[in-house]
């Protein structure tokens, strides 16, 4: 493992002008020219993620939408797929957010078939699901995914998420003793929110990520209440300022929780919760994160399916470089799933 450690170091030293965490973060938002392969040949799959959980359609399935690219090259370089991967964003991202198409399209040339998925409520998926996004539903996005790997069929299956997306990889692998996802190999969490409060309360004290991912979120509720104005109105919340207020008011009134701590409480990971790991799984964050404190990541405990990496460098789910400007992320999973994983 320290091995890898100084490989991945070696691979991402990005130049001295792009290591503030900040600049990393905002960067991460720059699509490529480049990136635009995973949209080609796209298909649109809507996936039965089981039944729904927050009360507002009882009896009803869950609907969540994904994007099937196939391999570019599997008909030239190679007789079949590598394998399939799932990606999953980050809060307030969706199917094509910078970081996705960027992956997606590194991992379509490299021979991978990719799903990119939305979780309720991301992307144009407000419609499908009466019911309010929470964070703390796995269920759905675990459902969903087992899905996806079926499709995999007897190639290796891997699941990557960002930020919050990674949440949802680390807690679907902690999952998968109990409620396996067929024909997975790894399970690769970038920059995952392990302890929300912390997020949270980063969150709300930055200048920027923080009205940034306020106005995101306010947008998507008012996009609810357009679509279903006999069971949301949110027009109150406007002068809300801070995302922990938002989502106190929200909690309060929409969900099981008592209140925002309660439920930020309800999906956070705890590191004891590591010890009972089933599925192989990797942690890949930088230590200049602004959003995710880097000691949570590095205090999780010791265990032959977890491996952990901290770079120096990288923003929230940034990794960029200069001269010429490029996102190295592709770089750095292209490593893992090789090393990591033993794929080839």
């Amino acid at each position: 493992m320290h091995t890898r450690q100084a490989d991945l170091h070696k691979l991402y030293r990005p130049h001295r002008l792009l290591r503030n965490g900040d600049l990393q973060t905002v960067l991460g938002r720059h699509i490529p020219q480049d990136a635009r392969l995973v949209n080609e040949d796209e298909q649109m799959i809507l996936f039965d993620a089981g039944p729904d959980r927050t009360g507002f359609q009882p009896g009803q399935t869950v609907r969540l939408l994904g994007f099937y690219t196939p391999a570019r090259n599997a008909a030239d370089s190679q007789p079949e797929p590598k394998g399939l991967v799932m990606l999953l964003h980050g809060w307030e991202g969706d199917s094509h957010s910078a970081y996705n198409l960027i992956l997606g399209s590194a991992l379509v040339r490299e021979g991978y078939d990719v799903v990119r998925m939305n979780m309720r409520d991301h992307g144009p998926t407000h419609h499908l699901n009466k019911g309010l996004f929470f964070a703390t539903l796995i269920e759905e996005v675990h459902a969903a995914t087992q899905q996806v790997g079926l499709l995999a069929v007897d190639r290796p299956f891997f699941i990557i998420g960002a930020s919050l997306g990674g949440s949802f990889v680390v807690r679907m692998a902690l999952r998968h003793a109990h409620s396996p996802i067929p024909n997975l190999r790894r399970a690769l969490a970038v920059n995952p929110v392990l302890n929300p409060r912390r997020t949270c309360l980063l969150l709300d004290n930055h200048r920027f990520l923080g009205r940034y991912f306020r106005s995101r979120w306010f947008e998507s509720l008012s996009k609810k209440q357009q679509l279903f104005p006999e069971i949301y109105d949110f027009t109150s919340l406007s002068s809300v300022s801070t995302i922990w207020e938002l989502s106190d008011w929200v909690t309060k009134s929409l969900s099981p929780f008592n209140g925002v701590e309660e439920y930020l409480d309800a999906y956070s990971v705890q590191p004891s919760e590591f010890l009972s790991l089933a599925a192989p799984l990797t942690i890949l964050t930088a230590a200049n994160d602004p959003l995710i404190p880097s000691d949570d990541i590095a205090a999780l405990p010791s265990h032959p399916h977890l491996k952990v990496h901290i770079l120096p460098q990288g923003g929230h789910v940034g990794y960029n470089d200069l001269f010429p400007l490029q996102n190295r992320l592709p770089d750095l999973i292209r490593y893992l799933l090789v090393h990591d994983s033993g794929s080839g």
